[in-house]
């Protein structure tokens, strides 16, 4: 089988099954494992799958820029933002990630809510203006452009101040064994920083990060209070978080 061959297959096998487990694969054609691995970078290089230890996993569409992922399913999370607006009651402190769900779930806030926000995305704190019982609180430091987010030593340094009821985190990736994944390292060491900040936090996951990884850790999914997410109680992925425990809110 030429190699071409063997990478269609490889994104087949991806596609129907969520995951490459190399050895499985090497055994199955008859091949050396480093054959499947040299495949799998080959793949990973041109940004067809995200490769983990022992194989590789679906790269997530969400790791795209922020314009481009304005139109990535926004009714899944605009469904994702709806209900996540409900665990922002008057009175509460709530973080407010950046990214696409975060700003719909700025703009699904009753106009009449009394709360304060506090985020590190401009376009958040822009979003949530027009809203006289909201107090926004921005952190400040060097802007990652790719999210429109600030990232960095003094915007975890401003984080630390901070004492928050909940915290509505956005990823680019829900995975049952990668966790929850994002494409940039200081991205996610903000999102860790915030969720120190927060007595809960919860995962944005509109339908393209389910069952998906990208390159950076965030948390595990077991340092999470919940996922909140809308797609269907028989997927895969929701039957395997769900297995493990995991709190699923259904949007």
């Amino acid at each position: 089988m030429l190699a071409a061959q063997r990478q269609e297959l490889l994104l087949r096998r991806l596609e129907s099954e969520g995951r490459i487990v190399a050895k499985d694969i090497a055994l199955e054609l008859g091949i050396s494992e480093d054959s499947i691995r040299r495949d799998l970078r080959e793949l990973a290089a041109a940004g067809l799958c995200q490769r983990v230890y022992g194989g590789a996993l679906p790269v997530s569409p969400a790791i795209a820029d922020l314009q481009t992922r304005t139109n990535v399913q926004p009714d899944s999370k605009l469904r994702v933002a709806t209900r996540a607006a409900r665990l922002i009651p008057p009175g509460t402190t709530a973080i407010l990630d950046g990214g696409t769900t975060a700003l719909a779930v700025a703009r699904s806030l009753p106009p009449d809510l009394r709360a304060t926000i506090v985020t590190h995305s401009p376009t958040v704190a822009s979003a949530l203006v027009d809203h006289a019982g909201v107090e926004i609180h921005v952190i400040g430091g060097r802007i990652f452009k790719h999210s429109a987010v600030a990232c960095g030593a003094a915007a975890v340094e401003a984080a630390a101040g901070i004492n928050a009821d909940v915290f509505l985190m956005g990823v680019t990736g829900v995975h049952p064994t990668a966790g929850l994944t994002t494409g940039d390292a200081d991205e996610a060491a903000m999102k860790r920083a915030l969720s120190r900040r927060a007595a809960d936090t919860y995962v944005l996951a509109s339908a393209e990060k389910i069952g998906t990884a990208s390159r950076f850790a965030v948390l595990g999914l077991a340092d999470v209070a919940g996922i909140i997410t809308d797609v269907a109680p028989d997927h895969p992925t929701l039957r395997d978080l769900t297995a493990l425990g995991i709190n699923v809110l259904t949007a």
